[in-house]
């Protein structure tokens, strides 16, 4: 298991979690996709998620359209 921690602003506000994944690299936009889920999978409306075919820079979008921006894999 790896441990990654992600350092990233919600709404301007500084943030910082820690995943543990079995995958040996993670991507800033595989990174987004965990905050994603992480602060809104649970939500009723999955509009806000993006597509599964999405595009990195799409995910990237999305994500700052909802508050999560500045997002570092450390």
């Amino acid at each position: 298991m790896h441990l990654y921690t992600l350092q990233y602003l919600f709404n301007g506000e500084s943030r910082e979690v820690e995943l543990e994944l079995k995958q040996p690299q993670l991507s800033v936009q595989e990174a987004t996709m965990h905050l994603l889920q992480l602060h809104f999978g649970d939500g009723e409306n999955s509009l806000l998620m993006p597509s599964a075919d999405a595009t990195p820079k799409e995910i990237l979008a999305q994500a700052e359209r909802l508050g999560l921006t500045r997002i570092r894999v450390v």
